[in-house]
C-alpha cells in the first residue's frame, strides 16, 4: 500500500506543475460533481423533466454518499496533500481519502440517467464528466488516483445494485399504508445517526428524510405533473432555486457556531429535501405553473 500511495502522490506532483495556470479549469470540473452541482440537477429533473427520474436519483445519490462515507472511515486512508508536503492543498476535505465521492457519485447520477434516456450523446457527457471530475480531484490534490479508480469502481457496483433492486422495493413500498411509509422514511434515516454522525451522514440523513417525507405526502397531497410549456418549466425552475438556495445558504449563515449542531444540520438538510419534493410542487400547483395528474 506505501508503494502504491507513494506512486500516487508522484502522479499529483506531475500534475500540478500545471498549478496555477490550470487551477480555474480543474475548480470548474470538480464543480460537477459536488453537492451544489446536484443541487441544482437533481431539483431541475423532478420538477422540469420527470419526476419519478428525479425521486430514483436523489434516492441514488443518497445511497452512495452514504455508503462512501462508510468506507472512507473503514478505510481511514489520508489525502495526498497530508501524506506528502509537497502536494498543494488547492482543495481541502475534512474526510479520509478513499474512494473519492466525486468519482463514485458521477458514475452512479450519470449512469442511471443514461440508462433513462438511452441517447448516446447522455451515456458520452456522462463518461466526459465523469472522466473530467476524477482528473480535476487527483490535480487539485484531494484524491490519489487509486481513490479515482476506486470511485468508478464503486459507483458502477451502486448503480447495478441500485437498477436491480429499486422496482422491488418500490413496488413493495407502494404497497404499505401511508403511515408506515412514512414511519419507514423517517425511522430508516435517522438509524443510522446510531453508528455515525459525522458532518457528511447527518448531510445525508437530513436529505434523505426531508425528501421521503416529501415525497410521500406529495403523491397523497399535491400530485404535481411535471408536463408544461418551457416557459413553465423554467419557471419553476427559477422559482424553486431561489427558495432552495435560500433555504441551504440562509440558516447555515444565521445558525453558524450554535449548538446542537448536528441538530440544526438535520433540520437544515432536512428542510432542503422537503421543499424539492414537497414545498415546491405544492407552490407551483398554487401559482399554476404545473398541473395536477388525477389521483
Amino acid at each position: 500500500m506505501e508503494g502504491i500511495l507513494r506512486w500516487g502522490g508522484d502522479v499529483v506532483l506531475w500534475m500540478q506543475q500545471a498549478s496555477p495556470s490550470l487551477d480555474g479549469l480543474f475548480r470548474t470540473l470538480t464543480f460537477f460533481g459536488s453537492e451544489e452541482f446536484y443541487l441544482l440537477v437533481l431539483p431541475f429533473v423532478y420538477w422540469c423533466v420527470d419526476r419519478a427520474l428525479g425521486v430514483r436519483l436523489m434516492v441514488l445519490l443518497v445511497f452512495s454518499a452514504l455508503l462512501n462515507t462508510v468506507i472512507k472511515v473503514v478505510v481511514g486512508q489520508p489525502r495526498p496533500y497530508t501524506y506528502d508536503s509537497r502536494i498543494k492543498a488547492i482543495e481541502t476535505q475534512p474526510s479520509n481519502g478513499f474512494p473519492s465521492a466525486h468519482a463514485q457519485n458521477a458514475t452512479a447520477v450519470w449512469g442511471l440517467l443514461g440508462s433513462w434516456s438511452r441517447r448516446r450523446w447522455v451515456w458520452i457527457l456522462g463518461v466526459v464528466v465523469a472522466v473530467g471530475v476524477g482528473v480535476s480531484r487527483v490535480y487539485l490534490g484531494v484524491h490519489f488516483p487509486t481513490d479515482v479508480l476506486g470511485g468508478y469502481v464503486i459507483g458502477v457496483l451502486v448503480l447495478w445494485l441500485f437498477m436491480r433492486g429499486w422496482p422491488v422495493v418500490e413496488r413493495w413500498f407502494r404497497r404499505l399504508a401511508i403511515a408506515w411509509q412514512l414511519i419507514i422514511v423517517a425511522v430508516a434515516p435517522l438509524a443510522v445517526l446510531l453508528f455515525q454522525r459525522t458532518d457528511d451522514v447527518v448531510t445525508g440523513v437530513g436529505a434523505t428524510l426531508g425528501v421521503g417525507v416529501g415525497v410521500v405526502l406529495e403523491r397523497r397531497l399535491v400530485r404535481f405533473d411535471t408536463e408544461g410549456t418551457t416557459v413553465r418549466r423554467a419557471e419553476r425552475f427559477v422559482i424553486g432555486v431561489v427558495v432552495l438556495v435560500g433555504l441551504w445558504v440562509g440558516p447555515r449563515a444565521l445558525l453558524a457556531g450554535l449548538e446542537p449542531a448536528v441538530l440544526l444540520r438535520l433540520v437544515r438538510y432536512g428542510l432542503v429535501g422537503g421543499w424539492v419534493t414537497l414545498g415546491a410542487p405544492w407552490l407551483f400547483v398554487r401559482i399554476r405553473v404545473a398541473d395536477q395528474y388525477p389521483a
